[in-house]
């Protein structure tokens, strides 16, 4: 493995764990060069899943754009980086329990908001803000009333 940080090739594993029922393997490693430590992740890329875009356009399911758009509904809320990538995980076996090709875009933002809301409200909120693309204030405003009401 290249380290990012010198371009070396020469590196040891010091730790490995496995995640999402040993479907995820994350590895962290020594450069021998430079001495600083990186780490890398391997999957499993057994099937192809199509994201169908409310357009109806096709893309390829990217985690990454998955794990982005919910830290960014999590910054600065005191949300750590192993729960975004448990709740990350939590929604691609949801789809993968399914056992679908394709699914809407629209039912992945309805798993993000639902395990969003159970793990930060005001980055519930954030993110239903955006997905839901309210408006005006009153939408908002109806959306934090359902909020408090429950």
């Amino acid at each position: 493995m290249q380290c990012p940080y010198c371009g070396k090739d020469q590196d040891k594993v010091v730790d490995t764990r496995s995640r999402n029922n040993g479907r995820v393997i994350r590895r962290r490693r020594l450069c021998i060069h430079c001495g600083r430590r990186f780490v890398t992740i391997e999957e499993i890329e057994d099937k192809t899943l199509a994201v169908i875009k409310s357009d109806n356009r096709r893309e390829p399911f990217d985690r990454r754009k998955l794990l982005h758009g919910i830290q960014i509904a999590c910054s600065k809320r005191p949300v750590s980086i192993d729960q975004i990538e448990k709740l990350v995980e939590r929604i691609e076996s949801d789809i993968e329990n399914e056992f679908v090709r394709e699914i809407e875009s629209r039912r992945i933002g309805e798993m993000v908001i639902r395990h969003l809301r159970a793990l930060d409200e005001v980055a519930y909120v954030r993110f239903a803000s955006v997905y839901r693309n309210f408006k005006d204030k009153e939408e908002f405003m109806r959306e934090l009333n359902q909020l408090e009401s429950e």
